[in-house]
């Protein structure tokens, strides 16, 4: 019993520090990977535990069987010359308490002790029964410390007798006890060194560029603009490699998108400073024109006034320009608004008194949209200049809004009579400096207009255009 209980608490304090280690080394990939490493070969130990423990416990057993046979033999040819202490003898020698054979039915007694009132377990070795023997070794570990085995076995040198064989459980259970003892301390270095093994080889595969991966794209978070930074792939030809490639291929492309965005700003800076001036310019030069076209001379207005029609066109385009790169701002906050006051208002700004243009309007006064009241007048005071200017001399011209609510969204429609958009410029409508062909068009407009909408989480499309005009829809969140 005492060599049980040491045997019970080696293997509980074992588990203890192993379990201690695992706790403290879990934290990263590599510790992880190790202790689920232990585990799993710690785990297969168990399963494989009981049939092994079970062969040991026969073959144990079948060590006592075959002694105990050696002991009946030598009684046999001893005789009745064979003293009391000589029988004690060999029953220690068999570590049995009894021996009998069973032959031709009949049991007979070859050496024997009393066994008292002590409790008995059969074990029946002349068949195996491998479930059996496996609940057995549960058995043996949890029984009484007292109890006999009363073994039934096959004499090897007699395969028609049966031999029977009483000894004590207890020398089994502390054979059994030391024998999962160090089966558990093989299955646990076996794991060490089995998982040792794998961190290592994982580590250098897999771990270790893993974590050069990491590092690297810290370090270039850092600082996108260095490129001392940029991660230099190795030559590995697995997934590993492919995503070092792709890491820095990915850092490559944003440092130069980056930098390009660099110099676009200090562009779009200097871009800004200069229409700023030239609309100083400009507005000189417009007074100038505005007087040489109320000149009494003839050819002298008429020079004026293409000077003043050109510089008006100037204006525009500083004016545009500046406009165009407002619209990667952020729109204020998107709050319910009516749009049908709003159009009517954008109109009335537009529609001048020489623009012989009819503005029509069918848009419920109680319908709403989430926007930005500035961002939206922008975007509709666009598609309604560009309208204008490509109705501009045509008579009878109209413009019509019309709007529909539908899962969430509204639908505005805008419809000119225009000419209609040319075919050569549809396929790039929407991009900047893409002119639709109207007089003094910048070709900044639609693109102006889109950007506004996608800013709101719209969209505005191209519906359809020709002879008989142009129609653009809007799409915008629904106030509900």
């Amino acid at each position: 019993m005492g060599r049980r209980s040491l045997a019970g608490d080696g293997i509980t304090s074992g588990l203890g520090r192993v379990w201690g280690a695992l706790r403290r080394g879990t934290g990263s990939l590599g510790g992880r990977l190790l202790a689920l490493t232990i585990v799993f070969v710690l785990a297969s130990s168990v399963l494989i535990f009981f049939p092994t423990a079970a062969n040991f416990r026969n073959g144990w057993l079948a060590e006592r069987a075959n002694a105990a046979h050696l002991a009946a033999i030598a009684a046999e040819l001893a005789g009745d010359n064979l003293s009391e202490g000589a029988v004690r003898e060999l029953l220690q020698g068999a570590d049995a308490i009894g021996v009998a054979r069973i032959a031709g039915g009949a049991t007979e007694l070859v050496l024997g002790a009393d066994t008292g009132n002590l409790p008995l377990l059969d074990e029946d070795q002349t068949r195996r029964r491998p479930l059996v023997e496996m609940t057995r070794v549960i058995s043996t570990l949890a029984g009484p410390p007292d109890r006999l085995i009363v073994l039934t076995a096959i004499p090897p040198t007699r395969p028609d007798e049966r031999i029977l064989v009483i000894l004590p459980e207890a020398p089994l259970r502390e054979a059994l006890v030391g024998f999962s003892a160090r089966l558990f301390w093989f299955a646990f270095v076996t794991s060490l060194i089995t998982g040792a093994l794998i961190y290592l080889a994982l580590l250098v595969l897999f771990v270790g560029p893993m974590r050069r991966l990491s590092l690297s794209m810290t370090a270039f978070q850092e600082n996108p603009s260095d490129a001392r930074r940029v991660l230099s792939p190795s030559q590995r030809h697995d997934e590993i490699g492919e995503a070092e490639r792709a890491l820095s291929a990915m850092q490559a492309d944003l440092m130069a998108a980056i930098r390009q965005r660099e110099r676009l700003a200090s562009l779009g800076l200097a871009v800004a400073k200069i229409n700023h001036d030239l609309r100083n310019v400009f507005a000189s030069a417009q007074l100038v024109s505005d007087r040489l076209a109320m000149s009494e001379d003839k050819r002298t207005a008429a020079m004026g006034q293409r000077l003043v029609r050109a510089i008006g066109r100037g204006i525009r385009l500083c004016s545009d320009v500046l406009e165009y790169g407002r619209t990667g701002e952020a729109p204020g906050e998107l709050r319910p608004l009516h749009l049908a006051p709003l159009l009517d208002e954008i109109a009335a700004e537009l529609l001048t008194p020489e623009i012989q243009v009819r503005w029509h309007s069918t848009i419920a006064p109680d319908l709403q949209v989430r926007a930005d009241r500035d961002s939206l007048h922008r975007l509709f005071a666009n598609l309604i200049r560009n309208a204008l200017t490509a109705m501009k001399g045509q008579e009878g011209a109209s413009l019509s809004a019309s709007a529909v609510s539908a899962a969430g969204r509204v639908h505005v429609r805008l419809a000119d009579t225009g000419p209609g958009i040319p075919a050569r410029v549809r396929s790039r409508l929407f991009e900047p400096f893409s002119s639709g062909g109207g007089e003094g068009s910048t070709g900044l407009g639609l693109s102006i207009a889109r950007e506004l909408a996608t800013l709101m989480e719209g969209d505005i499309t191209l519906q359809s255009t020709g002879p008989d005009g142009t129609v653009f829809e809007v799409v915008l969140k629904g106030a509900d």
